[in-house]
Protein backbone atom coordinates (compact mmCIF):
# COMPACT_ATOMS: atom_id res chain seq x y z
CA UNK A 1 0.00 0.00 0.00
CA UNK A 2 1.27 3.49 -0.84
CA UNK A 3 0.94 6.48 1.44
CA UNK A 4 -1.19 9.24 0.01
CA UNK A 5 -0.28 12.84 0.96
CA UNK A 6 -3.84 13.45 2.16
CA UNK A 7 -3.45 10.65 4.70
CA UNK A 8 0.02 11.63 5.90
CA UNK A 9 -0.88 12.76 9.41
CA UNK A 10 2.51 12.71 11.10
CA UNK A 11 2.89 16.46 10.58
CA UNK A 12 -0.79 17.33 10.90
CA UNK A 13 -1.97 20.20 13.06
CA UNK A 14 -4.50 18.82 15.53
CA UNK A 15 -7.16 20.90 17.30
CA UNK A 16 -9.27 20.07 20.33
CA UNK A 17 -12.75 21.47 20.84
CA UNK A 18 -13.02 24.79 22.66
CA UNK A 19 -15.56 23.00 24.89
CA UNK A 20 -12.80 20.71 26.21
CA UNK A 21 -11.32 21.46 29.59
CA UNK A 22 -7.99 20.68 31.21
CA UNK A 23 -9.29 17.77 33.32
CA UNK A 24 -8.51 15.20 30.61
CA UNK A 25 -12.07 14.17 29.91
CA UNK A 26 -13.41 12.50 26.81
CA UNK A 27 -11.96 14.73 24.09
CA UNK A 28 -11.40 14.33 20.39
CA UNK A 29 -8.91 16.13 18.21
CA UNK A 30 -9.42 16.91 14.53
CA UNK A 31 -6.66 17.51 11.98
CA UNK A 32 -7.06 20.45 9.61
CA UNK A 33 -5.87 20.86 6.06
CA UNK A 34 -7.64 17.92 4.44
CA UNK A 35 -10.54 19.31 2.36
CA UNK A 36 -12.25 16.00 1.54
CA UNK A 37 -11.72 14.12 4.78
CA UNK A 38 -11.65 14.67 8.53
CA UNK A 39 -9.04 12.77 10.57
CA UNK A 40 -10.16 12.33 14.20
CA UNK A 41 -8.22 10.91 17.15
CA UNK A 42 -8.49 10.54 20.92
CA UNK A 43 -6.73 13.44 22.65
CA UNK A 44 -5.40 11.10 25.37
CA UNK A 45 -4.11 8.46 22.94
CA UNK A 46 -2.25 10.20 20.13
CA UNK A 47 -2.06 6.99 18.15
CA UNK A 48 -4.11 6.08 15.09
CA UNK A 49 -6.78 8.35 13.67
CA UNK A 50 -10.18 7.47 12.26
CA UNK A 51 -10.85 9.25 8.99
CA UNK A 52 -14.32 10.37 7.92
CA UNK A 53 -15.48 11.86 4.66
CA UNK A 54 -15.99 15.62 5.07
CA UNK A 55 -19.71 15.45 4.20
CA UNK A 56 -20.35 12.59 6.63
CA UNK A 57 -18.52 14.44 9.42
CA UNK A 58 -20.49 17.64 8.76
CA UNK A 59 -23.76 15.70 8.92
CA UNK A 60 -22.70 14.01 12.17
CA UNK A 61 -21.70 17.29 13.84
CA UNK A 62 -24.87 18.98 12.56
CA UNK A 63 -26.97 16.22 14.10
CA UNK A 64 -25.18 16.59 17.44
CA UNK A 65 -25.83 20.32 17.42
CA UNK A 66 -29.57 19.86 16.87
CA UNK A 67 -30.06 16.99 19.32
CA UNK A 68 -27.69 18.13 22.05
Amino acid sequence: MRNSPEYALSKATWHKSSHSDATGGNCLEVAEGHPTLVPVRDSKNLGPAITFGAEAWAAFVGHLRTTG
